[in-house]
């Protein structure tokens, strides 16, 4: 159905919706058949752009695909239709073909799997890894008070908009799993709770990817350095600047070496917080809990 934003009621069962998100959405099929056909005027860039957090190089289909308001399918179909009705070929239809198919395998997997839906890791052995339990941490993490910028951008755009780029999504889980060392199921829950996109299966193998506990799951060595993430995927800063604004007067170079950013911090006497941990300490700490 179409719905008025003003129509939609504040509160149902005692439950109030949060008036702070501005997702900025409209709901209905026709809705999504607007996005798809916006989105299918830039495919060609989409393998380009789509780790891009400033630039609107992804579908934003993802809310409409969750609720069921479009079909997976019907996303296909135009894929190919701009791919020449090939599955591989140009670059932007083929990669986004292929994201289409992880939505479809993390609910293959849910399926055949069911204990992962059930708060368990694909990875059995993965059972024994002994998860820190720092409220703490956690708090400053999904309020985006980490002191690491790409990471603290990330959950205040989720906070904002009940929404987060999906690059963002693997950069920010994986720091709560191995910088933080917290389990990644809390992280799993927080997500659902605010997105408007949330959905089980491809949540779930997300966070179970990032954590290395799941079926494709990254090797559990690999741990992203969160300042070489935003050097590469955010190299001016427009996206940091523009959820930490407080940050806005610093250069891009400090924005990307923590050395450089602490100083400038300090010096320019600013509002943000210090590193909640440092990044060697975590990557030797997670790699010994994995290991152990």
């Amino acid at each position: 159905l179409d719905i008025a934003p003003d129509t939609v009621p504040k509160k149902i069962d005692g439950f109030e919706f949060g008036s702070s998100v501005n997702h900025g959405l409209r709901a209905g099929n026709r809705e999504a058949h607007h996005h798809l056909k916006q989105f299918l005027s830039r495919i060609a860039d989409y393998a380009t752009n789509r780790d891009l957090p400033a630039v609107t190089g992804t579908s934003g289909l993802s809310p409409y695909l969750a609720a069921g308001v479009i079909s997976p399918r019907s996303c296909l179909l135009a894929a190919l239709a701009a791919n020449n009705g090939r599955l591989r070929g140009n670059d932007g239809p083929t990669t986004w073909i292929s994201e289409l198919a992880w939505r479809d395998f993390y609910m293959h997997v849910l399926v055949s799997c069911p204990r992962v839906s059930k708060n368990q890791p694909f990875k059995l052995k993965t059972k024994s890894i002994p998860w820190r339990t720092s409220n703490t941490d956690f708090a400053a993490w999904k309020t985006g008070q980490t002191g690491y910028p790409i990471v603290d951008a990330g959950m205040r755009q989720l906070n904002q908009m009940g929404w987060m780029h999906n690059r963002l999504r693997m950069v920010t889980a994986m720091f709560l799993s191995k910088h933080l060392l917290i389990d990644w199921r809390w992280g799993e829950r927080y997500f659902m709770h605010q997105l408007i996109d949330g959905d089980l299966a491809a949540n779930n193998g997300g966070w179970q990817w990032s954590a290395s506990t799941g079926t494709d799951s990254v090797p559990y060595f690999r741990i992203f350095n969160p300042f070489s993430q935003s050097k590469r995927f955010d190299p001016d800063g427009v996206f940091i600047k523009k959820y930490c604004p407080e940050l806005s007067g610093i250069s891009a170079t400090a924005l990307h070496d923590p050395k450089k950013l602490t100083t400038a911090v300090q010096s320019h006497k600013i509002d943000y917080p210090p590193f909640l941990v440092d990044h060697q300490f975590a990557r030797q700490r997670v790699l010994a809990a994995f290991k152990a």
